[in-house]
Order: C-alpha cells, then structure tokens, then sequence
C-alpha cells in the first residue's frame, strides 16, 4: 500500500508574495494533487518583525485566487511554542547544545573560511567555554544557542540526500557550516529546527520549495535524526529571478501579486506563463491550477529546470508585458 503523499506552503507573512513565491506554491501543490495527495499550510511567523496577521490573511486569499487550497491548517509558528521547546529540551539532554555569545559582527569578521553561498562557516568560538566563561558572559549580553555537528572526520557528519530535481548531494556539516543555531539570543526559535519539528509533527513527508533552501537540507537531516524523525523527500525548484540575475524579493516589490491581480482578473495568465517555464504549458496558454495537475511530471520538470525563460509580467503603467525575468537555477542559500 502507497503512501500519502503529504505536502505543504510554508509562507513567511512579511509582505506581498511575488511571481517567485506564487512558482514555489504551485509547483508544491501540483505535486501533492498529482498523487491525490493532502495540503498543509502553516504561516512561518516565528519571527516577531512577520507576526502580522492581516499580511497572512491576505497570503491566504493570494492562494485561494490563484487556485491554490489546502486541505489542512493554517498552523501559525508562533503558537507553537511548546513544541519547540520540548525538542531543544531533548537536544540539551544529549549534550548537543551550547550557548554562544558571539555577536553578527563577530561573526562576519572572523577569519573562518565560507561556504560556497557566501555565508560563514561558524568557527566553533564558544563551543569549549567553561562554566566560569559561560556566567560571565552572560552577565553582558543574551546567548544563543548552537547545536555541535560531528568533526569533519567523522562520517555521521557528511549528509547525503537526493533531491528530486538537483540530484544526488552530499555536504560535510563541520567544513560547510559549523554548528548551527538553534535558538537566537533573543529567545526565538531559529528557522531549522522550526521546520524540521513542524514537518514531523505535521506528517509532512514531500518538501518542494525554492533553490535557495538547498542549503538547508544537509543541516535539516541532520536535525531529523537526533529526535528521531522521519527524512521527507524534498525537491527544490528554480528560482525566478530579474535580468540582472538578481533573485525576486518581496522587499523591492518585484512582480507583487497585487501589481498582478490588479491587471488581470484571474489567474490563468500567471499561471501559463510559470507552467511555460517548466515545459507543462504551452507559450501563450492561459491556464488554471486545475488543468496542471495531470501534466505535472518531475521528469519534466527536471529537463527544463536548467533552462533560461524569459518571463513577462504587466508595469504598473500599462498593461503589456514589460518586466522581464529569468528562471533559473541559483545559488544555494542557508536561510
């Protein structure tokens, strides 16, 4: 007997989503409806600066406008509290965890080698402080907390995976990025081990989302291991980005849904014009969510995943196309 397939949108509710955001959703949930499989969504609002309820209710009628349901949630992070806490309770009790009272500037200026996407590789700076060091630190300043990764000798720290569209990966924890954060110094849960608790506890066992979270996956794994969960199988999509190669971002408002929604009175359009850039439409097709669901193919998928489309959306001073961008691959980033 298969099992169900079980999916979900994870948005974060700090601001309008764009074309990028909308092509992360769909290709998420062709997946699931092309198995018949179940939707969950869970509203990532952990962060105080996107607990902004009337953000998330407009992202929910985004979804439900570009014909997007879900059959379960939404879930919101920031009720979740209790469960977070039990897993760091969990991975205090094997020893794993240690505060750190290193500051973002720190951290930036220290002479610890990069990983390829451009952040830091975390120096393990206050991973063998003692007591003493550990009370009179934090009589200056909050710690955050870090979770030890196996030496770089020891194969329990290289994680392997196969992702559905980028293939076969393997990433040394301690080389490409030292022990991670857990908790941040202001007492909130860290992204991570956030994801990893919910998509347990959720049943989630499919994970597409974008590109940039490729990084991710190794230190995710990793996690899912120490408290004893099961590994989804993730697939992450290309990333629409401008001409300038630069990624699509809610803060510089590129290709916001409202922007869309306010030039075309459905979807269908939009929706054509992503489905053309992983070959399950055709050029110039006007379709719904719906009408994807028995193209969709990984297969697909994957042929075109490296292929450079260009992508056309309405200015806000006319309503033909103008804004032109890219899908395409890009580097991964470790969210």
């Amino acid at each position: 007997m298969s099992t169900e397939v079980i999916g979900r949108f994870a948005p974060t509710p700090s601001g309008r989503m764009h074309a990028g955001n909308v092509f992360a959703a769909l290709m998420a949930w062709l997946a699931v409806r092309s198995e018949g499989g179940r939707m969950v969504l869970r509203i990532e609002d952990l962060d105080p600066r996107a607990h902004r309820p009337e953000a998330a209710h407009l992202l929910m009628d985004d979804l439900r406008w570009l014909g997007l349901d879900w059959d379960e949630g939404p879930y919101w992070q920031s009720e979740r509290g209790e469960v977070y806490a039990e897993a760091i309770e969990r991975l205090e009790a094997k020893g794993l965890l240690y505060p750190c009272f290193c500051t973002r500037a720190e951290l930036h200026a220290a002479s610890a080698p990069h990983a390829s996407d451009g952040t830091y590789v975390y120096a393990g700076t206050c991973r063998g402080l003692s007591p003493a060091e550990v009370a009179e630190r934090s009589t200056r300043r909050a710690p955050a907390t870090r979770l030890r990764v196996p030496d770089a000798s020891d194969p329990v720290g290289t994680i392997q995976f196969c992702d559905l569209i980028c293939g076969e990966h393997a990433e040394n924890l301690a080389r490409e990025c030292g022990d991670f954060l857990v908790r941040r110094s202001d007492g909130v849960i860290a992204y991570q081990l956030a994801v990893v608790v919910d998509d347990a506890l959720m049943g989630i066992n499919q994970v597409v989302r974008g590109n940039d979270l490729l990084g991710s996956v190794a230190r995710q794994i990793y996690l899912q291991r120490l408290l004893g969960f099961a590994q989804p199988t993730y697939a992450h999509v290309p990333l629409l980005v401008a001409p300038d190669g630069r990624r699509l971002s809610k803060r510089d408002r590129d290709l916001d849904l409202g922007e869309i929604r306010a030039h075309d009175a459905g979807p269908e359009r939009l929706l054509g014009r992503l489905a053309t850039a992983v070959g399950l439409a055709e050029e110039g097709e006007r379709i719904c969510a719906d009408q994807l669901v028995d193209r969709f193919s990984w297969d697909v998928v994957r042929e075109h995943a490296e292929r450079q489309v260009v992508f056309a959306a309405p200015s806000r001073r006319s309503t033909q196309p103008s804004c032109l961008l890219a899908v395409g691959k890009q580097p991964k980033n470790s969210r």
